[in-house]
């Protein structure tokens, strides 16, 4: 099945026009042509079924037949992760936390922190190519990157956990992640979190935890700590 992505569609909506880029894709690449079925997501957990009226490369449009709900994952997973220094393997970390299962993202800066701007738009793109590829139907929710102790200091529900390298009492995330429940996982830059961000982070309410006995990467620390989760609820 190919997936296409459109946000504006809601429960009323009877006929949908592609972008000219999107419309190309249609046409051209993949041959659609008047009265060919098209399925269509907004993100939102719905799957449009629509029947193409017109087909043209600068313009295709399609009627909305009927739609579909389907409900989301019984966890929520937020993952606050810190940008690296190479962009691509974020981007990398984007691409397959979506893929996996993850509902909302967050960039924090931190002390350690060697990249402290992101491409935004560039990231977003990534997530919904990662997701129409996936066939999901729930975009993630990418947040504006933050200071790190801005973040740790708004109240949050769930679980919170934390994880870091510091040679330090920490419980083994497996063992202490919860079954169908709200999770906040923080990781740290290249650097890891500095002792300062740590303790401030503990005081806030968040629990230590370690992903095990080797040192990883940010990005990696990130997709198992992801992959964690989903298998515990798959």
């Amino acid at each position: 099945m190919q997936l296409f992505y459109n946000n504006t569609l809601t429960e009323s909506s009877t006929e949908i026009k592609f972008s000219r880029e999107e419309s190309k894709h249609i046409a051209k690449v993949l041959r659609k042509k008047e009265e060919d079925y098209l399925h269509i997501t907004n993100g939102f957990g719905y799957l449009f079924h629509a029947q193409i009226t017109f087909s043209n490369p600068s313009q295709c449009i399609a009627n909305i037949n009927s739609f579909e709900k389907k409900e989301n994952r019984k966890y929520k997973l937020h993952m606050v992760v810190a940008p690296t220094k190479m962009n691509d393997r974020y981007e990398w970390f984007l691409e397959k936390a979506t893929e996996i299962g993850v509902d909302e993202i967050t960039p924090i800066i931190c002390d350690h922190s060697e990249r402290k701007i992101i491409k935004t738009e560039r990231f977003e793109r990534i997530l919904l190519s990662a997701m129409k590829q996936s066939l999901q139907l729930y975009l993630p929710k990418l947040n504006p990157v933050i200071p790190f102790s801005n973040f740790v200091h708004e109240k949050k529900n769930g679980q919170l956990l934390i994880a870091h390298c510091e040679e330090t009492k920490k419980q083994s995330l497996k063992d202490i992640l919860q079954l169908q429940s709200n999770t906040t996982i923080l990781i740290g830059p290249e650097g890891d979190f500095s002792p300062k961000e740590i303790e401030m982070a503990l005081t806030s309410g968040y629990t230590p935890v370690t992903l095990g006995e080797t040192r990883l990467r940010t990005e990696t620390a990130a997709i198992i700590a992801t992959h964690s989760v989903a298998f515990l609820n798959s």
